[in-house]
């Protein structure tokens, strides 16, 4: 099932609520107030039409989320923030992606369901929220009945967030740093702590506590921190803040799998794995604290090979 480029024209019609968010975009903390409607980019380089560079079956999530059937992903291009170590870099700065309708977003949905997927897994979808929540409502109608994943880099607007309210049932945000030293150098923001805090207190106040069906998570969050070479010190205040403020509520995602890729090469000290004893560490510390809601990784998690082709298959 699929569209033409004529059908894609044809269908692509934006509701005046639409229009309104990408003619004066504040989607995202930066609030670039760009016009995306008539090719104005922003920070994230997103036009006004959703483009996305992959929807398949996806193995590599949390248990819970991949299952034994997979996760029915589709990764969307550009990105609101940008890091510099983005593992999926081609698509976040680098644009890859074929330009769709949200009606083909919905179609696309449908086919992953079709395709035994344990739920709908939005990838970098920030900065096309009001198209994709149109999608997610089509494809509902049209007997889309898994859940629904938002997975972000937790730099959010609380205002979009809430556009999602009833939409999304589980949501699966990073908390990448606490600090601003990190932030600013990293990923080009002071206030990332700031927005992601309050982004993911929106999405805890949503969802609740979490809720499973035969080990499948169905409703809750998720919070990933991923470990940077020589950041140990930031990640033990990370994870000592989301314990200390919403306990076993949410579930933790401790992540070893930083890769270094070429364009990490002009920072010299992200150019290397997490080490085993750094990231040991870091799961003490957690274990130490109380976390006992948590999933961490195992073995050669930092491969090359786990990040996926993005050559619009699905699109």
């Amino acid at each position: 099932m699929g569209t033409s480029d004529n059908e894609t024209k044809l269908y692509n019609v934006r509701s005046a609520a639409e229009e309104a968010y990408y003619k004066d975009c504040t989607l995202c903390p930066r609030n670039c107030h760009v016009n995306r409607l008539n090719g104005t980019l922003g920070f994230c380089r997103a036009g006004a039409s959703i483009t996305a560079a992959r929807a398949a079956l996806h193995h590599w999530e949390e248990p819970c989320i991949s299952g034994s059937n997979g996760s029915g992903t589709v990764f969307f291009t550009g990105c609101s923030l940008g890091c510099v170590y983005c593992q999926n870099y081609n698509i976040s700065r680098n644009l890859a992606g074929k330009e769709i309708s949200t009606e083909r977003l919905a179609e696309i949905f449908l086919e992953l369901q079709g395709q035994k997927a344990h739920n709908i897994n939005l990838v970098t979808p920030s900065h096309y929220v009001p198209s994709i929540v149109k999608s997610i409502r089509l494809a509902r109608e049209k007997g889309l009945d898994i859940p629904i994943v938002y997975n972000s880099s937790g730099y959010e607007n609380v205002d979009t967030v809430k556009l999602l309210e009833g939409n999304v049932d589980i949501f699966l945000p990073d908390l990448k740093y606490c600090g601003q030293n990190l932030s600013k150098r990293y990923s080009f923001t002071n206030d990332y702590f700031e927005a992601a805090s309050k982004a993911i207190a929106e999405m805890v106040r949503q969802t609740g506590e979490a809720q499973f069906s035969e080990d499948i998570m169905t409703r809750g969050v998720i919070v990933r921190h991923l470990l940077l070479p020589g950041g140990l010190k930031d990640s033990k205040k990370v994870i000592k803040y989301l314990y200390e403020t919403y306990g076993d509520t949410i579930y933790l995602s401790i992540m070893n799998q930083y890769t270094p890729l070429e364009q990490v090469k002009s920072y010299p000290e992200l150019d290397r794995k997490v080490t085993q004893k750094e990231y040991d560490e870091l799961i003490d510390y957690a274990l130490e604290i109380g976390v006992e809601n948590g999933f961490i990784q195992e073995g050669e998690t930092a491969l090359e090979s786990f990040i996926p082709e993005f050559n619009s298959q699905g699109i």
